[in-house]
């Protein structure tokens, strides 16, 4: 589920992020290193970035406002491309034939192959899909489409997918001629999705991923993802606390099912547990109000009964230190309505009240400092700059789940334990990463 939400072109803003593929992984059911014992890393990039739009000759194309990107190689000779690491989605999915910037073009990989119609892959990996691949002259044809009214759609293929010096994997992805977006033109880096849910045709799932995390830092420093069951040192990380995954067996017409899917307990704004009945906070009986871990997403949102609750408490705790903007239609993004006036060049007054996500079997994901708050780009009022809570309604979006973005991930390790079906958080430095794995 991927519940970016459009806004105006921004300037790019590049975060060297440093991925380490772990020697020990299974890629396409066999280890990396051929069954050896002792691991070696690898680093790749990895960069969070302000996306602007892709943009065509007829029509604009699908944008991410912010998003976390890595390059891979694919193809036969090796094309490289940057994919957008989301683990919300679940088909990998490449712009092809794009006459601008870095794309696939499959006419030039001797190892591409589009998959028929006929074919198992077309008939029943799709199954966790949004919406199954459907035929059209023989060609198995797939339609995406995401919280922000994007779109997506092209054939399903597969090719071979390198990440690093790893063995070619065959992977099936989609090959996307068309992808829309109401966003201006532009153009971004990124060349479509790396998907990394639970889904059978998601990456993880292809390469046989069983474990992997990654620390994102809230500046341009390094940061790491590692793709593997290798934990970082002790001695730089606390130790993990870990929240189950939420399964449930039934087919619901509002609840992901691999999606990473945790329960939300309750919401604290500084020392103040937030009033909200847990009937809120639990998926109901068409799955509506479940909760998902979600790195293509950029911020946290929030089922509207308890948006108002934390709009409220975080007003009240910040009257007379933070002034409201005062304009009652003005709504962020679509989806963030809770705004103030600070001095242009002036950062968010120390001391905010920090918003504690609190999830089933005591982890918590805290967002404190300037996090709390989130400039409004391109938005003035006089001498002053426009910020707002980055928290948004998912009711203004719309959607019907709770969402928790990698803005509020940022100095938090994350860990996605498929093997023991549960997400890990602990409290980092993600700037310091690199320089204490060794990378």
């Amino acid at each position: 589920m991927d519940a970016s939400v459009s806004s105006s072109p921004l300037s790019v803003l590049l975060l060297p992020l440093l991925l380490l593929l772990l020697d020990g992984f299974s890629v396409g059911g066999a280890s990396v290193n051929g069954g050896k014992a002792a691991p070696f890393s690898l680093a790749l990039p990895l960069r969070a970035q302000k996306a602007l739009p892709l943009s065509s000759a007829n029509k604009l194309l699908f944008r991410h406002n912010v998003s976390l990107t890595v390059a891979l190689a694919v193809g036969t000779p090796s094309q490289n491309v940057t994919m957008v690491l989301d683990t919300g989605s679940e088909l990998s999915w490449i712009l092809c034939n794009a006459s601008e910037g870095a794309r696939f073009e499959p006419r030039r990989s001797s190892s591409y192959s589009a998959v028929r119609c006929e074919s198992s892959t077309c008939r029943d990996r799709g199954r966790d899909l949004p919406m199954p691949p459907v035929c059209d002259a023989g060609a198995c044809r797939v339609y995406l489409s995401y919280a922000d009214a994007s779109t997506a759609e092209g054939a399903l293929a597969t090719d071979v997918f390198r990440v690093g010096r790893s063995g070619p994997t065959p992977t099936v992805f989609g090959c996307v001629s068309s992808a829309y977006s109401s966003a201006a033109a532009g153009d971004s880096d990124a060349a479509g999705i790396l998907g990394m849910n639970r889904g059978s045709l998601s990456f993880v799932t292809q390469s046989a991923i069983r474990r992997f995390s990654y620390c994102i830092p809230d500046r341009e420093t390094a940061g790491v993802l590692l793709l593997g069951a290798a934990a970082p040192p002790p001695f730089f990380l606390p130790q993990l606390n870990y929240t189950p995954l939420v399964q449930i067996s039934l087919p619901l017409p509002y609840f992901d099912r691999v999606a990473y899917s945790v329960q939300l307990d309750g919401i604290r704004v500084g020392g103040a547990l937030l009033p909200i009945p847990k009937s809120v906070l639990v998926p109901d009986h068409t799955g509506a109000g479940q909760t998902v871990v979600d790195s293509g997403s950029q911020f946290t949102f929030l089922l509207a009964p308890a948006y108002e609750a934390l709009k409220v408490e975080f007003l009240r705790q910040t009257q007379g230190r933070l002034t409201p903007l005062g304009e009652p239609d003005f709504v962020f993004q679509g989806a963030m309505d809770t705004c103030f006036r600070l001095k242009s060049m002036a950062p968010p007054p120390r001391g905010l009240p920090g918003v504690a996500l609190l999830l089933q079997g005591g982890a918590e994901v805290t967002v404190e400092g300037e996090r709390v708050l989130y400039r409004a780009e391109g938005e003035t009022r006089g001498g002053d700059a426009v910020w707002c809570l980055s928290f948004g309604n998912s009711d203004l979006v719309p959607m019907s789940a709770y969402v928790i973005g990698h803005h509020h991930q940022q100095n938090v390790w994350v860990e996605y334990d498929l093997e023991n079906r549960r997400v890990g958080f602990a409290p980092a430095q993600c700037d310091q990463a690199s320089r204490i794995l060794g990378v």
